[in-house]
């Protein structure tokens, strides 16, 4: 037996064995600090209540106990194989948020998609639960996305590929075309007009450029140069060199993380822009050591809040012992969106997947956000600068979306 309010863990096409629990205690909640659009999820203090204890289930072919109060919900992440590390922290953050809102309306069973996307799905869907959170990977979401149309079953996913959107399947990850959408726009209100791009190969090399290609139409600025590179030795030398031939500009996006961009600015600096404002993504704000050095002091980088996210995170070092993933925040807000919807949701019957057209919006650690027509999480996004002692906010992301 379980202690209320934790995150079970599913086997899925294994041998018996002890199930995995995941090493986490109760504790306090971010009290008044955290809010969500229309509705307070998440109370001011811890609950009351205490709902009635949870089991596992052990035995292939055996479901779950059945619940009468409480809506079963999975959580589908890797948690063995290479992202197990990343799958843990997602799982760590769903269950702080399953005691910080008291447990007491959502149930969630943790399956393991490593061990095969779809067989998690199709166990989730036979142990009756009514929504799926996860998976992590694109090639993942689609096979428990085909699963759960099938089954009638949502999915909201925490992959940032919009091409697995749709149907079904909602996306909360962070998408690369949102944060070049809002960088490039704050850079146009500032003044500057004509942009170059470093962009990799890839799907997320992909989005980012028509993010950028639209953004700069919109909003009456010029596209001099893009240039794209892939993982070979001397890629980015040669994508500058060919990026230096158009001309001068105002702004270069760096379409990829941190550690590239302190590879890439040095060579812009010693070829000509010396003066070029250099802009990011939302992978600059997972890496931590950008400000160490001055390379990329003064550069501009669009991203979710981290507001509430650094209170996720010390609470987490102190429940864990050591930092969570980011995505982590996304395992998190899953859980404070599906008890918001919960309250008005009849245990037992299917999930009211209109309740995810709210266009006002929810919130969560990661601000405010709605999904749009495709299914895909819209963000409300803050401009961040690099500096010395950490990233700075010169432009605050909506507390909420209009309708």
């Amino acid at each position: 037996m379980a202690e209320a309010g934790y995150i079970e863990q599913a086997q899925v096409q294994m041998p018996r064995r002890a199930v995995l629990r995941l090493a986490v205690l109760r504790s306090a909640i971010f009290g008044a600090a955290l809010f969500v659009v229309g509705c307070q999820v998440v109370p001011k203090g811890p609950p009351k209540t205490v709902a009635t204890p949870t089991e596992n289930s052990e035995e292939p072919g055996i479901g779950l106990p059945s619940d009468a109060s409480r809506h079963r919900v999975a959580l589908l992440v890797p948690l063995t194989g290479p992202n197990a590390a990343v799958g843990e922290s997602i799982a760590n953050a769903a269950n702080m948020a399953v005691l910080d809102t008291g447990g007491l309306k959502v149930r969630i069973t943790t399956y393991d998609t490593a061990l095969g996307a779809t067989g998690a799905a199709q166990k989730a869907v036979a142990d009756g639960n009514k929504l799926i959170l996860g998976p992590l990977l694109a090639e993942d979401v689609r096979a428990a996305a085909d699963v759960g149309r099938a089954a009638k079953v949502p999915v909201i996913a925490f992959s940032n590929d919009v091409s697995v959107a749709g149907d079904g399947a909602y996306l909360l990850g962070f998408t690369p075309a949102q944060s070049v959408s809002r960088v490039v726009g704050y850079a146009r209100t500032k003044g500057l007009v004509k942009f170059a791009a470093l962009v990799p190969v890839g799907v997320y090399g992909q989005r980012a450029q028509i993010a950028l290609t639209n953004t700069v139409e919109a909003t009456g600025g010029k596209l001099i140069s893009l240039q794209t590179y892939d993982r070979s030795s001397g890629a980015i030398m040669a994508a500058i060199t060919r990026l230096n031939k158009a001309g001068s500009v105002d702004a270069i996006l760096i379409a990829d993380s941190g550690r590239v961009a302190l590879q890439a600015v040095p060579i812009i600096r010693r070829t000509g822009g010396v003066s070029t404002k250099i802009l990011g993504t939302e992978l600059w704000n997972t890496e931590s050591g950008i400000g160490q050095t001055n390379v990329l002091h003064g550069a501009w980088f669009a991203s979710v809040t981290d507001g509430f996210y650094n209170q996720l995170a010390n609470k987490y070092r102190a429940k864990f012992g050591k930092s969570p993933f980011r995505l982590s925040s996304l395992g998190y807000d899953a859980v404070l969106l599906t008890t918001k919807i919960a309250a008005n949701w009849k245990v037992g019957t299917s999930f009211p997947m209109k309740a995810l057209d709210d266009q006002g919006g929810f919130s969560g650690i990661d601000g405010a956000f709605r999904f749009n027509s495709f299914g895909v999480a819209e963000r409300a996004l803050e401009v961040q600068q690099v500096t010395a002692t950490g990233p700075i906010v010169v432009a605050p992301a909506p507390k909420a979306f209009g309708n």
